[in-house]
Formats: structure tokens, sequence, C-alpha cells
């Protein structure tokens, strides 16, 4: 059977009540899950996860990531994961729709521009230093007060303390660090405009020339931005988005491989298998069982 795709261990209800915006405590997650670690799971939300004692790991779309305190976790909607703390952790845990966004003029793009939320890439913590979390907690502190208070505009609030919550984080978070600031600002447009069409096409084709020509750039060049900024190559991300999404629909429904493989663009089944063995180092039947053991 697959994995429910489901909300797991924390929601988007308080006091009963669905929410566009909720921000609990990782005591209180622990506390009503009885400390039972989760399964591999997904929203349709942004979650925040700051650690500020908890340790242990935490699993995002199939890749380890250690818990330590004063990580700051990003999580997308889709992405799937999975917490594994060690007993008694302490932290916030922050939970916002996309609309809760669009409602409080916090665009796409800014989002897009923050490089935290990532929809298939590596998903590391942000660590923070001491001066970091001075300027961080109080945004996080003023977010929990209003939620508590539900006084009128409230949600209004939340989003700007959000707002600068995660522009203070963006400033510790650069994805560049060229020094020819006409080149590094090319290089970046290049990185967000391929990563968006491979997207919204990478069921369809699977070469670096379709990306390139969509880029009005040389393959050479693709290739050469993508692995200086991501260290990847294009051809790479292309796969390992492909990988990707094979697992999480091995995960999360009953399709067979070649039903998978047909939906990913692999007319050829035999092909799918061997792509998705080479690049995995195990069949998807493996696969399956060792995730949902």
């Amino acid at each position: 059977m697959p994995a429910k795709d489901q909300i797991y261990s924390y929601d988007l209800i308080y006091n009963d009540a669905p929410m566009p915006f909720v921000i609990k405590t990782m005591e209180e997650i622990d506390n009503k899950s009885g400390g039972i670690a989760d399964n591999p799971h997904r929203h349709n939300y942004y979650t925040i996860i700051w650690s500020f004692t908890a340790t242990g790991k935490h699993i995002i779309d199939f890749k380890e990531y250690p818990i330590a305190p004063n990580y700051i976790f990003f999580v997308s909607p889709d992405q799937v994961h999975q917490i594994l703390t060690d007993p008694n952790p302490t932290g916030f845990v922050i939970l916002f729709t996309p609309e809760f966004l669009e409602k409080n003029s916090i665009r796409n793009d800014f989002i897009a521009n923050l490089k935290l939320f990532q929809k298939s890439d590596e998903t590391p913590p942000l660590e923070l230093n001491e001066t970091m979390v001075m300027k961080l907690k109080p945004f996080v502190e003023q977010m929990m007060i209003a939620f508590h208070s539900q006084s009128d505009m409230f949600l209004e609030t939340i989003g700007a303390y959000l707002k600068l919550f995660l522009i203070e984080c963006k400033g510790h978070c650069s994805l560049f660090s060229g020094s020819n600031t006409q080149t590094v600002e090319v290089e970046k447009t290049i990185v967000k405009n391929f990563k968006a069409i491979v997207e919204k096409s990478y069921t369809r084709s699977h070469q670096v020339k379709y990306y390139a020509d969509s880029l009005n750039v040389t393959p050479n060049y693709l290739n050469e931005v993508i692995k200086a900024s991501m260290n990847v190559s294009a051809k790479d991300f292309i796969q390992n988005r492909l990988i990707l999404e094979a697992k999480r629909m091995v995960v999360f429904t009953d399709k067979s491989g070649k039903e998978i493989g047909f939906d990913l663009g692999f007319e050829d089944p035999s092909h799918f298998s061997k792509f998705f063995k080479i690049n995995t180092g195990q069949s998807l039947q493996d696969f399956k069982e060792r995730i949902l053991k």
C-alpha cells in the first residue's frame, strides 16, 4: 500500500477551525503525538521549522539533514518530509498557505527570490548564529502573540512580521557570491527561469537543449551557470527532478512502474526502469519497500 498522502502530525487547524496561518511550538506537537515519530508526508502549504534545542534528523524529498539547535528548515508545498526528533524538542513551527501570502500582498516572485523555499533542490537548513537569533526571535514572538490574540486584523499583523522574518532570513542565505554584479544578476535570472521551466516541462522534455533554447542560451553556457550555482549539471538537475517525482509517485500512488514512467515522459517502460536504477542504485520496488517498511 502506498503511504497516505496527508497532513500528518500538525496541520492548519486551531481550536478545531481551519486557519490560513498557524504557529505552534515543537513541544505542543510532540505532546500531541505522544512522542511518536511521523511518517513521510507532504502538505499543500509552506512550513518553517526553527529548532531551539531540538536534535535529530529531517528527511526532505528523501534526503537526510541533521536537526540541531538554531537550525531553520523551509519546506515548500508538495515536498515530502519526515521529522525524527530526540525526546523533548523545543522550537517553533510556522505553517501558512499560498492564499495567506496572496492576501497579505506577498507575491509569488517574492517567495521565489528568497531562495529559502525550494521545490525540488537540496533543502539544507539555515544555520543561525547568536546575532541572527537575536534579530529573528522578536518577529516570531510577535507572530505568536498576534496569533493567540485573535484580535482585529491579527492575520495582517502576522503577515507583516512574517515578511520581515523572511527578508531577514534571506540576508543570510545568498545563492551567489560573484563579484561582477551584472554577470551575477544575469546568471541569477537564468537559474531562476531554468528551474521554473524545468518544473513546468520535465515530463515533456528531458533534453538540456530544449531548456537552453527556451532561455536563448547555448547548452554549454546553461550547464556552466547551473553547475556554478547548484553544483550539478543542467542534465543532472533535470534527471534529479524526474527521479524525485518518481519517488513521490511510488510512495503516494498505486501506479505501476510502467504508468509512472509514462507519466514522466518515458515511452519505453524498460528504459524508465533502467533510468531509475542507474540513478538511485535500486529498483522501484526496492525503493518502495525500503521507504514503506
